[in-house]
């Protein structure tokens, strides 16, 4: 039996305009770039929002660029912090005009898993309010470091930093978390790693419409 393609190869295909192709890349990474998008906002909605971002912005460019590895995910990782930074500006932007405007009224959801969601998202918000309090750059060491779970090499492609820059951010950064957070005792010392869906929990329907980009 041959063994699947690799997503180099699939990249390849996409570039050439094998809308599938990009399809299977997006079914393999979609899960990790979701779930590295909610542990850097807290929010489910936005992460959901936010993925498409990342593929869509993947998909206007996959005839310029290639993966440098054989998994596009540091890529596509490194793609969502781009995103991530662009959000980060614009709420800072209009951070004053969006205070003085009255908050909307919640609107009910009718997943069946509100309850799980809800919870999820108020842990995560209490992680990221040690988190948050770190300069953006340890930030994004943390996120695909330890939240991603990426090895040196590829947390490197993701951040566009040498290998050596990565170790030594990664070690200030966490010892910059663990000072913030010795004085509480009940506190996360470090983001949680693994993945943030629950086992057997539906995934979304994210997909973006590449045909219609």
């Amino acid at each position: 039996m041959d063994s699947p393609p690799t997503d180099a190869e699939l990249w390849t295909r996409a570039a050439d305009g094998d809308t599938e192709a990009f399809g299977v890349i997006f079914d393999r990474h979609a899960r990790a770039v979701y779930n590295h998008c909610f542990r850097r906002t807290a929010d489910w909605s936005e992460a959901e929002d936010l993925t498409s971002v990342v593929f869509l912005e993947a998909w206007r460019r996959h005839g310029e660029l290639r993966p440098e590895r054989d998994s596009a995910l540091p890529w596509l990782l490194g793609v969502a912090n781009n995103v991530l930074r662009n959000r980060h500006r614009a709420r800072r932007t209009h951070r004053d005009a969006l205070a003085r405007m009255p908050a909307p009224a919640a609107e009910p959801d009718p997943a069946d898993d509100i309850a799980g969601r809800l919870d999820d998202e108020h842990r995560m918000r209490r992680v990221l309010a040690a988190v948050n309090r770190l300069p953006l750059a340890d930030q994004e060491i943390l996120s695909v470091c330890v939240w991603a779970g990426l090895g040196y090499d590829d947390a490197a492609t993701a951040l566009g930093l040498p290998v050596g820059t990565v170790r030594s951010r990664l070690s200030r950064a966490r010892a910059r978390l663990r000072r913030l957070t010795a004085s509480r005792p009940g506190e996360v010392r470090e983001p949680p790693g693994g993945p943030a869906h629950r086992p057997g929990e539906r995934h979304p329907a994210l997909r973006p419409s590449v045909e219609d980009s």
